[in-house]
C-alpha cells in the first residue's frame, strides 16, 4: 500500500514529479529542463577547463562558484527526485520507504548521487577536489534523462545486451585463439614479445582492432600468415556488435515512429472506424517532408492533390477573416483526396515542421487493392457534409468538400 499523503502534499508531490521527470509539458516544466541541461554542460565545462593550468590559475575562483552552484542545484533535484520517487509509474502500490529505496538502487539515481558525491567528499578527506575528476565528470550522463535519443540508445544496448555479451565472447575467443597461435609461431625468435599466451594477447588485441601500433610485429612467414588471418577476422568480428547495435536502433525509432503515426491515423475522423488492416496498409503509403519555420506548404490557387498529417510542429491556415493554427496529431487537406479542388487558403509553418503526406494518387490504389477501404472512406466522407474549418482539425474550407465545378463550354 502507498503510503497516505494528505491531498495538498500529494497533489505537491506529484507536481514535483511531473516538473523532473517530463511528464509535464508546460513552460515551467520546459525551463526547469533547459535550465538543468545548461548546468550540466556548464559543469562538465568547468571541469575540462579547469585541467589546463593557464585557465585553472586565472579562473579559480569562478570554477569554484560554478562548482558550488552545480552541487547545490544537483543536491537540490536529487531531494526532489527521491521524495517524489512514489509517484513514479513502475513504484506505484509501494510504501514511500520501498519506492525511495527503489528509486535509490535505480541507475539515474546512482549517477546523480556519485555526481555530487566528490563535493560532500572533500569535507572528510583532506583532498583537492580536482582529485576526484573522474567522478565529476560522471554528471555528462545526467544529459540521457532529458535526451530521447540517449535513452534511446541505452534502451537498445540493454534490449540488445545477450547478443552484445554474445558478441563480446566470440570476439576474447578470437583474441585468445589468435595470440596461442602467435605464441607458438614466434615464441623462439622473439621470446621477449611472444614468450607466453598473455604477453602475445596485447598483439592479438591490437591487431582485431585493427589500431596497429606496430610496436609488436611477427617476422616468420607462419607468424605472418596468422596475422594476415587474425587482421581480416578482426573486420568481421568488429562488425558484429555495430551490426547487432545499428539494426536495433533502426527498428527502435521505426517501431516509435510506427506507434506515433499509427496513433495519428487512428484519431483522423476520415479514417475512424477502419480496422487495424486497414490502417496498416494506408501507412505503408505515408511519406514524410519537414519544413522549416515559416516555410509555405500550401498556396492558394493550386491544385489540391495530398492530405498532410503533422507528426511534428505547427502549422498556420489563412482564411478570409480569421487565422487556424493546427498542432501535432492534427491533419488538413483531407478532402483533396477525394475531391478534385484548388486550394483556397495558404498554410505554412509556424516552425519546424514534419509532415505525413498521402497522395491521392496513392489513395487510389489503396481502394483499388482494399475496397473496403475504399468503401469506409466513402461513407464516412458522405456523412462529412457539415465538416468545415471552424472544428480547427480538419480541411481548410468547407467548400473544399464540394467537387470542382465543371467548366464553361462555348457557344
Amino acid at each position: 500500500m502507498s503510503d497516505a499523503l494528505p491531498p495538498r502534499e500529494h497533489r505537491l508531490r506529484r507536481w514535483v514529479y511531473h516538473l523532473l521527470d517530463g511528464a509535464g509539458q508546460d513552460t515551467l516544466s520546459r525551463l526547469i529542463h533547459g535550465f538543468l541541461v545548461g548546468l550540466v554542460g556548464l559543469s562538465v565545462a568547468a571541469v575540462v577547463l579547469q585541467s589546463v593550468p593557464a585557465y585553472d590559475e586565472k579562473y579559480d575562483e569562478y570554477f569554484e562558484i560554478a562548482e558550488y552552484v552545480a552541487v547545490g542545484v544537483f543536491t537540490i533535484e536529487y531531494v526532489l527526485r527521491l521524495w517524489s520517487a512514489p509517484e513514479h509509474a513502475p513504484y506505484a502500490g509501494r510504501t514511500g520507504l520501498s519506492a525511495r529505496w527503489a528509486y535509490v538502487a535505480s541507475g539515474w539515481s546512482i549517477i546523480d548521487f556519485v555526481s555530487i558525491l566528490p563535493f560532500y567528499l572533500s569535507f572528510f578527506v583532506n583532498t583537492d577536489l580536482r582529485v576526484l575528476l573522474f567522478l565529476r565528470l560522471l554528471r555528462f550522463f545526467k544529459l540521457a534523462r532529458y535526451s530521447a535519443g540517449m535513452r534511446t540508445i541505452i534502451s537498445v544496448l540493454e534490449a540488445e545486451k545477450r547478443a552484445l555479451m554474445a558478441s563480446s565472447g566470440i570476439l576474447f575467443g578470437c583474441v585468445l585463439f589468435a595470440a596461442t597461435a602467435m605464441h607458438l609461431a614466434e615464441h623462439d625468435v622473439q621470446p621477449e614479445k611472444f614468450g607466453s599466451i598473455p604477453e602475445a594477447m596485447w598483439w592479438a588485441i591490437v591487431t582485431i582492432t585493427t589500431l596497429g601500433y606496430g610496436d609488436v610485429t611477427p617476422v616468420t612467414l607462419a607468424g605472418r600468415l596468422i596475422a594476415s588471418i587474425t587482421m581480416v577476422t578482426g573486420y568481421v568480428m568488429l562488425g558484429l556488435p555495430v551490426g547487432i547495435v545499428a539494426t536495433a536502433f533502426a527498428e527502435e525509432i521505426h517501431r516509435r515512429e510506427f506507434v506515433v503515426t499509427w496513433s495519428m491515423l487512428s484519431r483522423v475522423p476520415l479514417f475512424h472506424g477502419l480496422d487495424a488492416n486497414s490502417i496498416a496498409e494506408i501507412m505503408r503509403y505515408l511519406r514524410a517532408q519537414t519544413f522549416p519555420g515559416g516555410t509555405m506548404i500550401v498556396r492558394q490557387g493550386e491544385t489540391a492533390h495530398s492530405m498532410y498529417f503533422i507528426a511534428e510542429g505547427e502549422v498556420e491556415i489563412a482564411l478570409p477573416g480569421q487565422i487556424i493554427r493546427l498542432g501535432e496529431g492534427q491533419f488538413f487537406g483531407e478532402m483533396a483526396l477525394l475531391h478534385n479542388t484548388l486550394r483556397s487558403a495558404n498554410v505554412h509553418s509556424t516552425e519546424p515542421t514534419k509532415l505525413l503526406v498521402l497522395d491521392a494518387y496513392d489513395l487510389k490504389t489503396i481502394m483499388t487493392r482494399n475496397p473496403k477501404i475504399g468503401r469506409m472512406i466513402e461513407t464516412v466522407a458522405a456523412g462529412r457534409a457539415e465538416f468545415s474549418a471552424k472544428e480547427r482539425r480538419g480541411d481548410m474550407i468547407a467548400a473544399e468538400l464540394e467537387p470542382a465545378p465543371p467548366e464553361a463550354t462555348p457557344e
